[in-house]
């Protein structure tokens, strides 16, 4: 078995933390079982890209109870846990390609492996894999049936392929299933990234100007758990509709430049390019704490942050001081790539057991259905996102009302009234 990772020593380690991060993810276990005893996707071979972590690995798990071949690289060059790499590796022989901290060549040439196995379903979370397989695998595209992906910056780069007629064969979007983006992007990205800047910088929030630049989902998790331990939260917005959603949630809305003045710590959640640059740079505080939650490591311009340095020194893991000519010093975390999993664990289990109950059972829907489905971004079908909600409140033993026969005639009729 083919394979690149950091460390197989390491495998110990990480498949006691698997077998933790197991415990706190009930809906998978649940689809796993299932997946045991039907087979669903017995002879099916797939491709995934995604942060290699404990609760992916409990995903890999699932899919190849449920008699699929997985076959699997990293989605961010620092998101990869190396002991739970090795574990898939050795204890589960599942083929792993991620090392933490790769370079970009080598992040690609992991790309590279896993579409070499000519995998039938993709698993995405940002598209690169599927963008690699667009520029350089064209001639596989025959033998793919469709694929999913599980994050709002790959839906964007999906969404527009599709529209561009470039796309090569149907996506699910799971990103947009209520069961994962009201969960997932809210209080898992907000609860990791608050995590992962405190992990790398020891940080006191009680008091701090945060400044959170996007109002998504994310960015509503992200200011609310700022917010809840004591900080003082401004939200930066290009929408006028969350703009007004974040005054109305009781946060100051200014522009960003404005906010460039009074911050202590940015925090990025837009999905999109230089949204912290030189004039921003310029005018903050001697002190500033950079860091980014989006996916890819653009929203901050770090090129821009280079040149008008005159030095830059790591101080701490995961910290990196720049020495403006000025004097001023400003602290990127992460590279700024993803803090929550440059710095910390990411989300904690117990929420992506829902986003990774959608990605599972949208691949057993995809290999049913995907023959007839077009070349374009579907949503998560709504029963499979039902079907989570209730076993996810059924292992949190909770109990809810059903419809009677005549609300349910109600609900479908319009002759009756006051």
């Amino acid at each position: 078995m083919e394979y690149d990772i950091k460390d197989i020593s390491l495998a110990e380690k990480g498949r006691l933390k698997i077998e933790w991060a197991e415990k706190q993810m009930p809906v998978i276990r649940a689809i796993k079982e299932r997946f045991s005893q039907e087979k669903p996707l017995l002879g099916l071979k797939i491709g995934a890209c995604l942060h290699v972590t404990t609760e992916t690995a409990n995903l890999m798990l699932t899919l190849k109870e449920g008699g699929a071949e997985v076959y699997l690289c990293a989605s961010n060059p620092l998101s990869t846990q190396d002991d739970v790499a090795a574990s898939l590796v050795k204890d589960f022989r599942v083929p792993v390609f991620a090392i933490k901290g790769e370079d970009s060549e080598t992040y690609y040439r992991h790309i590279e492996s896993v579409l070499e196995s000519h995998p039938q379903i993709t698993m995405d979370d940002g598209a690169d894999l599927i963008s690699t397989f667009h520029s350089k695998r064209k001639d596989q595209a025959g033998e793919v049936i469709g694929g999913t992906e599980e994050t709002t910056t790959g839906v964007i780069r999906l969404k527009s392929m599709a529209k561009q007629n470039v796309l090569l064969f149907p996506i699910i979007a799971v990103n947009d299933a209520l069961t994962k983006h009201f969960f997932d992007n809210r209080y898992g990205t907000g609860q990791s990234t608050i995590d992962g800047v405190l992990r790398a910088t020891n940080i006191l929030l009680a008091g701090a100007v945060v400044v959170v630049c996007g109002y998504g989902w994310c960015g509503r998790g992200v200011a609310s758990r700022a917010r809840g331990m004591g900080a003082r939260v401004i939200v930066t917005e290009v929408d006028p509709l969350k703009a007004l959603e974040a005054v109305m949630d009781g946060y100051e809305v200014i522009p960003s430049l404005q906010a460039a003045e009074i911050g202590d710590l940015f925090i990025t959640v837009t999905g999109d390019i230089n949204i912290l640059g030189k004039e921003h740079f310029k005018v903050m505080k001697d002190g500033a704490i950079l860091a980014n939650s989006g996916h890819f490591n653009v929203e901050i311009d770090i090129q821009a942050l280079e040149s008008i340095s005159k030095g830059k020194r790591k101080i701490r893991d995961f910290v990196d001081e720049y020495l403006l000519e000025d004097g001023r010093k400003i602290y990127l975390l992460g590279e700024g790539r993803l803090i929550n999993l440059a710095a910390a664990e990411g989300h904690p289990a117990l929420v992506m057991d829902m986003s990774f109950a959608n990605q599972a059972l949208s691949v057993e829907y995809i290999f049913k259905h995907g023959k007839e489905l077009e070349k374009k971004v579907y949503p998560v079908p709504k029963e499979i996102d039902r079907e989570i909600a209730r076993l996810k409140l059924e292992s949190m033993k909770i109990r809810i009302d059903t419809l009677t026969d005549e609300q349910k005639k109600y609900l479908s009729s319009w002759e009756m009234g006051t």
